[in-house]
């Protein structure tokens, strides 16, 4: 299984829909809010170079946004 993880913030609607898209197709993830969370929001500008959400690492890939193609692609679904 891959270890998918997501940084997010409560009010990004492309976040919502990451995280719909995970629980339909069974994916489990770990979720980190970077609006209360400093520390994951550095480590998430570090890996990413980004400040916007979501940032999405999938084992050792990152993506920026939400593409449902991608997501499938890297997860095989």
């Amino acid at each position: 299984m891959k270890k998918v993880m997501i940084f997010s913030t409560p009010t990004c609607g492309y976040c919502k829909m990451a995280k719909d898209f995970f629980a339909e197709h069974g994916i489990e993830y770990a979720e980190y809010n970077v609006a209360t969370d400093a520390g994951k929001r550095q480590e998430m500008m570090e890996k990413s170079g980004q400040m916007g959400v979501p940032v999405i690492m999938i084992d050792d890939e990152i993506l920026v946004g939400f593409n449902e193609d991608k997501l499938k692609e890297l997860l095989g679904v």
